[in-house]
């Protein structure tokens, strides 16, 4: 299967977010749930082995978008490797929220997540990704993921990460044992690290700051997750760093 979707906004009267564009096509089915949020509904089923899937984003200046899904996804094995590619650009002074529900790595899959994010400078993000290594008592699939980001075309962070080798699963330089992990990637940046039982937050070099959780159920690994998102932005602002009082110098 095929598939591409897509969603764009723009900047309307008095300065309201507007969609001006939203294309789906299943499994990726977009619908809009409130003035500037938009919600992923799966409309069948993968995506499954062999699968190649598009999502694009595309943030306008001084816009707000933020987009979740109403259920979690689950990769299935099928012929070969399933890939979903994200691409979203955020605008200058606009503010992107990724919150889906988690992907679940069925037994059998073999998966390729890879996300490119493009930043303006004043631009906010928050981007969150959550993994389940497989359904109730099964083994999980494969999955290699990639997140890169730049802010005005200059690097600033690039991750990747190999799952369901079971030797390096279990080793505690990687997992550990957990069956779930998660990683929220803010452009705020944290005044310090802070590292705790399965949590780390981590401040990057030029600006912005990385969440990592693992854990040992999807509940936890969230709740995880968002504890260490409110200690980067506590005050509620998630603006590129180089903005507002006690942030780090941002890239010019």
């Amino acid at each position: 299967m095929r598939a591409a979707a897509a969603v764009g906004t723009a900047l309307g009267p008095g300065g309201r977010t507007v969609l001006r564009r939203l294309a789906s096509a299943p499994p990726l089915t977009l619908r809009q749930t409130g003035p500037h949020t938009v919600h992923l509904v799966s409309t069948a089923a993968g995506p499954l082995g062999g699968d190649r899937l598009w999502l694009d984003l595309d943030v306008a200046p001084r816009t707000t978008l933020e987009l979740a899904s109403v259920a979690g996804t689950l990769v299935l094995p099928g012929t070969g490797e399933s890939e979903l590619l994200v691409t979203a650009r955020v605008g200058a002074g606009a503010r992107l929220r990724f919150v889906p529900e988690p992907t679940v790595l069925a037994a059998g899959c073999a998966h390729r997540l890879i996300v490119r994010l493009e930043l303006e400078p004043e631009a906010s993000v928050l981007w969150r990704e959550e993994i389940v290594l497989g359904r109730h008592g099964e083994r999980p699939g494969r999955c290699r993921t990639r997140f890169d980001a730049t802010l005005a075309g200059r690097p600033l962070l690039r991750q990747e990460l190999t799952l369901g080798d079971p030797g390096l699963d279990a080793s505690p330089a990687v997992l550990g044992g957990a069956r779930c992990l998660g990683t929220t990637f803010l452009t705020a940046t944290a005044k310090e690290p802070l590292v705790s039982d399965g949590l780390a937050v981590l401040p990057l070099a030029a600006s912005g700051t990385v969440v990592s959780a693992l854990a040992t159920d999807a509940v936890e690994l969230r709740a995880r997750l968002e504890r260490g998102e409110r200690a980067v932005s506590g005050d509620g602002d998630d603006t590129v760093a180089g903005r507002g009082g006690g942030a780090r110098p941002g890239i010019p």
